[in-house]
């Protein structure tokens, strides 16, 4: 009995679970007046984006994160390392501390940005740079220590369908540069607003307007989310044989709890969580089967499936409200080490 308490002792005492989220908090964007604001969130204006109203929106988005209860929560549409730290502020009044957070900062033009909390240290941050193009977005790169053990997050804000499907290759096509660098035992998930359903090569395929790529998709192409138009399964990821692929984690959830914003009626799954096989090799950071989901409490709808979004009047173009949360729910998963 002593040798058996002694040998499971050191695996009690250091293997643990942790949880990782991901939130599109619809537009934080600090009181300085810098000149990339959008036009509602101009500080002092008459949209109403003032002291009070920010106060509001940082406590509300804290609340989320606060239940949603996440040891590293990566975040898109933050606009500044200012907004960051009240963020993070706000959320140790509350009674949670992110001890470290990091920021893209070399896109300048960019109105919003990537950026990821953490309770664990954050080692290092570097930038994915995706193009020439002012507005497009660097992906964020953290290096977190869980334990000792590196773990990689790769927060990602892709192009909106606003635009065709090309452009949202170049963020892919960055992504899998990088990507490509790394040793096949690296640790680590790529997470985000991808803009792009899990199953994109299906759904936009017949949109003229999306589809000038002839079919091929940043998501599932270029990231390697499917083969052979099938999506990656579970059993195939762990299969040395797909070392080079990638599995997304709504495959986790039925084809109904598949989506994570709702666009006037039209579900989609825009935010992604997708892991590198390395998470099933048993060494270092592992996955946590069916740990995948939304977080959907009741306080994040107005009525079934309709998600109570911050509220600006004239359909997003008037005065903000102060009622409200985001327009995309949050995700997470758990993990071991």
């Amino acid at each position: 009995m002593r040798l058996l308490t002694s040998l499971l002792f050191p695996a009690l005492l250091f293997a643990g679970d942790f949880r990782v989220a991901n939130y599109n908090v619809e537009n934080i964007f600090d009181l300085n007046n810098n000149g990339t604001e959008y036009q509602q969130y101009k500080p002092n204006t008459q949209f109403g984006w003032n002291k009070k109203i920010y106060k509001i929106k940082l406590q509300n988005i804290s609340k989320v994160i606060k239940d949603l209860n996440a040891d590293i929560v990566a975040l898109q549409e933050m606009e500044s390392e200012q907004a960051l730290k009240d963020l993070v502020d706000t959320l140790k009044n509350q009674g949670v501390e992110y001890k470290y957070f990091a920021i893209t900062k070399k896109k300048k033009k960019t109105a919003v940005k990537c950026a990821i909390i953490s309770k664990f240290p954050i080692k290092k941050v570097n930038e994915v740079f995706v193009s020439k193009y002012s507005r497009e977005r660097n992906i964020l790169e953290a290096t977190i220590l869980v334990e000792n053990k590196e773990f990689k997050i790769f927060v990602n804000h892709w192009k909106s369908k606003s635009g065709a499907e090309s452009k949202r290759i170049r963020f892919a096509t960055a992504l899998k540069k990088r990507l490509d660098k790394l040793s096949k035992d690296t640790d680590y998930v790529i997470i985000g607003d991808l803009n792009s359903d899990y199953n994109e090569f299906e759904t936009f395929k017949n949109r003229v307007k999306l589809n000038d790529t002839n079919g091929k998709t940043g998501i599932n192409h270029k990231l390697r989310t499917i083969k052979e138009n099938k999506m990656i399964t579970l059993s195939q990821i762990k299969d040395k044989k797909f070392k080079n692929y990638r599995y997304n984690l709504w495959m986790e959830l039925d084809k109904n709890e598949r989506w994570s914003h709702n666009f006037y009626g039209k579900k989609g799954s825009l935010d992604n969580m997708i892991i590198s096989p390395a998470l099933f090799d048993g060494k270092g950071i592992s996955y946590k089967e069916k740990s995948f989901n939304r977080f959907a409490p009741k306080y994040l709808f107005v009525k079934k499936d309709w998600i109570k979004r911050w509220e600006i009047t004239k359909r997003g173009k008037g005065k903000h409200k102060g009622v409200g949360y985001s327009d995309h729910l949050p995700i997470y998963a758990d993990f071991k080490y």
